[in-house]
């Protein structure tokens, strides 16, 4: 088949690449900048805004798999530019070009959209796709982490030291980004019901020390674990935003979500077994993660 993929040059939009070109498949990649050659990819340069590229990228595509989007924006204009109008955009090119397969990737902060602007954005993309006409999955990972993540990267190296700032107490699910982009994949080749899957690596979740601790246990540390108030983790986005601008982790916006007690995944909404399961437990997840941090310089 031919893969149209949005994001393919981030986290998991590059490891569903490589899961796509492993199974023998085409891929037709959007980026903004030039990309290195790499066989069975065709390199599209342009973003979601413009229509000539995403008429390039998605014609004759057998399925799309949207992946981009925004995580970090200073108002709630950018998270709309970048996760809802990005959305209404890819859906518009699929309908002209007649491509049905779209498979789009949400995130569990859509459950919950009145904390966070990035959580109210998708959902409301999450509304643009589920009133087209495609033949759309939504999946909402809960938090992905692996090998070419940068988003957690900050906990491990937290938990070097032997300890870990943390949320308040509440509870997290997470995924390992190979079970993530198998999942998408499967999607994409095998289609399905419409439907919002929340994909998870199948355990109970974690509470937020217990999180850190295997954290610690990846970088071969005891950690301490150290939940914060609310008020303290605002503190620290003003002081991060000051110091890392716009690479900035922990933002203003974020805090809602983050202090939020629940984001397990429901198992109501997990994929059906005969479709996806995955395979990657945290602690071998974990430790897999930390290898490529060290091996490139980043632990």
């Amino acid at each position: 088949m031919i893969l149209a993929v949005t994001g393919g040059t981030g986290f998991v939009g590059s490891h569903l690449i490589d899961r796509a070109l492993a199974a023998g498949h085409g891929v037709r990649a959007l980026a903004r900048k030039p990309q290195p050659p790499r066989d069975g990819i065709a390199w599209i340069a342009g973003a979601l805004d413009d229509e000539a590229a995403l008429a390039e990228l998605i014609g004759g595509a057998d399925a799309i798999v949207h992946v981009a989007g925004i995580v970090n924006a200073p108002d709630r204009a950018g998270f709309s530019a970048g996760n809802i109008e990005g959305t209404r955009a890819i859906i518009a090119a699929a309908e002209t070009a007649g491509v049905a397969r779209f498979v789009h990737v949400s995130s569990l902060a859509a459950r919950e959209p009145r904390l966070s602007d990035y959580g109210w954005s998708k959902r409301e993309a999450e509304h643009l796709v589920e009133a087209s006409g495609l033949d759309w999955t939504i999946v909402r990972p809960t938090g992905v982490y692996g090998p070419r993540d940068t988003e957690m990267r900050d906990m491990f190296r937290m938990a070097k030291l032997g300890i870990a700032l943390l949320p308040p107490p509440g509870r997290v699910s997470l995924i390992a980004v190979e079970d993530l982009a198998d999942l998408l994949l499967a999607l994409a080749e095998h289609g399905g019901p419409r439907a919002i899957y929340e994909a998870d690596d199948g355990g109970p979740g974690y509470d937020h020390a217990a999180l850190a601790r295997a954290i610690g246990r990846a970088v071969g540390r005891p950690v301490l674990p150290l939940p914060l108030p609310r008020a303290l983790l605002s503190l620290g986005a003003r002081l991060d935003g000051a110091l890392r601008g716009q690479k900035a982790k922990l933002t203003p916006d974020r805090i809602g979500y983050l202090a939020h007690p629940d984001w397990t995944a429901d198992p109501a909404r997990r994929p059906p077994p005969e479709l996806w399961t995955p395979r990657i437990p945290l602690d071998a997840g974990l430790a897999a993660t930390a290898r490529w941090y060290r091996a490139n310089g980043l632990l």
